[in-house]
């Protein structure tokens, strides 16, 4: 089975998109989103700097963006439908249910871009931030955020686990680190996948009450817990809630080798997902595309394996 995965975000880069609209069909479906979004993607995806796309408001639709951009040219040429399931980290939930039939392209874009605003507001109400660690034992480095009070927000598999909560936790946290491991600030706007965003899996809730919604045409797993969703309502349903719960990633990949996965296919912007698949899927066939000159190593490996 090959497993399309979909990232989040912090997986863009400024000028990611520049190469995707020289294809007029990809760009008039970026211009589509873009009205869906309410936000110039064409430009945050070609021109803006740094610091701009790192603003959760335009992170979040530009990737997803991003996802389906990738999403339909592996559709053009029928090579989505040769794969046998999807899955999405954070806010790539979103494109996965494009990919998986859940929802519309231009209803999950629309969506997103809310969860995006939503997720913003709530991190303006209390100062907080989150924090990769790399290595150490897992239980050992959950007891310590515990008793700092902080939160295991991503559960990412290969080492690697993401802390969230009150920024003087997260430097009490830098300054003693658990033994055997690195703590590396990320920069995003506050604690995401904690009870701190409560605020906007409100919001987000009562939007998605409004959009159409299918059962998944591929297999399709949820970040909640790595199974497998075999309901569109249910999966809108996690996919809400999972905005103040932990991303467990690392299920998902142990979900993945218990399904007989033989190939991942990252779409863009990619890269990070790929890596951690090397990490807990040894052996398995990756493909990461990060531009359209992927797409051929891509299909090619779908074709090889199908």
């Amino acid at each position: 089975m090959i497993i399309v995965v979909c990232p989040g975000q912090g997986s863009q880069t400024p000028g990611f998109m520049e190469p995707w609209i020289a294809d007029a069909r990809s760009r008039a479906l970026l211009e589509s989103l873009s009205e869906a979004a309410e936000i110039d993607l064409i430009t945050h995806g070609t021109i803006s700097d740094a610091d701009t796309i790192r603003d959760t408001q335009i992170a979040q639709p530009l990737i997803v963006a991003a996802g389906v951009l990738t999403l339909d040219a592996l559709s053009e040429t029928d090579h989505l439908a040769k794969t046998g399931g999807t899955a999405g980290h954070s806010v790539g939930e979103f494109t996965a249910a494009v990919g998986a039939g859940v929802l519309d392209a231009h209803d999950a874009t629309k969506l997103v871009a809310l969860r995006g605003r939503a997720m913003a507001d709530a991190a303006t109400r209390v100062s907080t931030g989150m924090s990769a660690i790399i290595g150490g034992d897992e239980d050992e480095v959950t007891q310590r955020l515990v008793e700092l009070g902080l939160f295991a927000a991503n559960y990412n598999g290969g080492g690697q686990l993401v802390a969230a909560g009150d920024l003087t936790a997260l430097t009490t946290l830098a300054e003693n680190p658990p033994a055997g491991t690195r703590v590396i600030p990320l920069h995003v706007a506050g604690a995401f996948h904690t009870p701190y965003m409560e605020s906007a899996v409100s919001v987000l809730r009562e939007a998605a009450d409004t959009v159409n919604h299918a059962d998944p045409v591929r297999a399709l797993w949820t970040n909640r817990d790595g199974s497998r969703v075999t309901s569109g309502r249910a999966y809108l349903d996690l996919m809400v809630g999972q905005v103040s719960s932990p991303v467990r990633w690392d299920l998902c990949m142990e979900a993945f080798a218990d399904a007989g996965v033989t190939g991942i296919i990252e779409v863009a912007p990619a890269g990070a997902l790929v890596g951690l698949a090397k990490r807990a899927l040894k052996g398995i066939p990756t493909v990461a595309i990060k531009s359209p000159d992927d797409l051929a190593v891509a299909r090619d490996l779908i074709d090889s394996l199908t």
